[in-house]
């Protein structure tokens, strides 16, 4: 099986100007991250108002599926509780990525991602795409992070490694779980995807996953900042847990920015570009970004869940018929995730064979081949 890491070296990242600055030393926003903000840029939807954010949704609920579709198809994002995920769990793994980031510029470059890398430390892949560099710094995992970590620790890296490792399962499980609510939502059962349950093994075994650990520092400047820009992910499905400070935002078609505020203990769950595809465009994938903080620094960390790379994902034939044509060709995760390297917001089009009748799928027709939608 091709591994996730081949899709990178051939659009390796190129940012000839950043030089992985010491942000708690910057007094001032340098011009190289001066972004110019539309004027509603820091004037996203007030969720503490009558407006509403993203679901929140109870996995012990009987209907979690038809909830978890519902959001889907009208935000493209969730938010979970009762999810099964110890908060020991999730408070270790902020330690981690505290303690990590908390390294002094030249520890942490020690573990640095080359250009045509996946792992380790440093911007995010999308900056290359964007004229400004963004207020974050990440740290990216795939597989085992010790080779990174006794870099970062030499002495103690182990119990780092543990709990990473014990997060990576976790996440993994939780994935399977949601993108088996997702499936049913859609009327699509386990059995009617082969790589779902090779062998009739264990339910999602052969998936891939990436852990992506970010830091957002206080902003001298925040309003002329971007944390991270906007940009849709390349996944089935993201699980991001967030630390208690505001800043991540999604975008919803007639609404516009609209924040994500951090409920404790929650999970934020993100439609991905393949679930985008797989479901004929049914579920799409949400667009977002990060905003920074002033006085607070804000901390996340994604997992990043995909497909075995090697698998083609289209969509699926339960949601292709005579009034709704498959409206993207077949794409493995490997090359998919080439093209996102290479054309960034474009990718997704690129693989479209025709579009929407009317822009709108039929409501009606999707009940008919057992699409939940309310």
């Amino acid at each position: 099986m091709p591994s996730l890491s081949e899709a990178y070296h051939a659009h390796p990242v190129e940012v000839h100007h950043h030089k992985h600055p010491d942000f708690k030393s910057l007094q001032e926003l340098p011009d190289s991250y001066a972004w110019t903000h539309p004027p509603d840029h820091v004037r996203a939807i007030n969720t503490d108002s009558n407006f509403a954010s993203i679901p929140v949704i109870d996995l012990s609920d009987r209907n979690a599926s038809k909830l978890i579709g519902h959001a889907c198809m009208t935000w493209g994002a969730f938010q979970v509780v009762n999810h099964g995920v110890p908060i020991s769990l999730l408070d270790h793994i902020q330690w981690v990525g505290q303690a990590l980031f908390s390294l002094s510029t030249h520890q942490k470059l020690k573990a640095a991602r080359s250009p045509d890398g996946v792992t380790g430390y440093g911007l995010a892949r999308i900056s290359s795409f964007f004229p400004k560099l963004m207020w974050s710094e990440g740290f990216t995992i795939l597989g085992s992070p010790l080779e990174h970590f006794q870099k970062l620790w030499p002495q103690d890296y182990a119990k780092y490694c543990d709990i990473v490792v014990e997060y990576d399962e976790t996440m993994k499980k939780l994935a399977g779980k949601l993108m088996g609510l997702m499936l049913d939502s859609l009327g699509i059962s386990k059995d009617d995807l082969k790589w779902a349950c090779p062998n009739k093994g264990p339910l999602f075994k052969d998936t891939c996953g990436a852990l992506q650990l970010n830091s957002y520092p206080s902003c001298p400047d925040p309003d002329r900042a971007m944390g991270l820009a906007p940009h849709t992910d390349s996944t089935l499905l993201t699980i991001l847990y967030q630390n208690n400070i505001s800043g991540l935002q999604v975008h919803r078609d007639g609404t516009g920015w609209v924040n994500v505020p951090p409920i404790p203990g929650a999970l934020v769950i993100n439609v991905g570009d393949l679930v985008h595809i797989m479901s004929n465009g049914l579920y799409p994938s949400v667009l977002h970004r990060v905003l920074v903080n002033r006085s607070k620094q804000r901390f996340s960390v994604a997992y990043l869940y995909g497909p075995p790379s090697n698998v083609e994902i289209c969509p699926h034939e339960k949601l292709v018929g005579p009034s709704r044509p498959a409206l993207y060709r077949p794409v493995t995760w490997n090359e998919y995730l080439g093209t996102k390297a290479k054309h960034f917001d474009k990718a997704l089009s690129s693989f479209q064979l025709c579009a929407p009748k009317n822009g709108l799928f039929d409501v009606n027709d999707s009940r008919k081949n057992g699409v939940q939608v309310g």
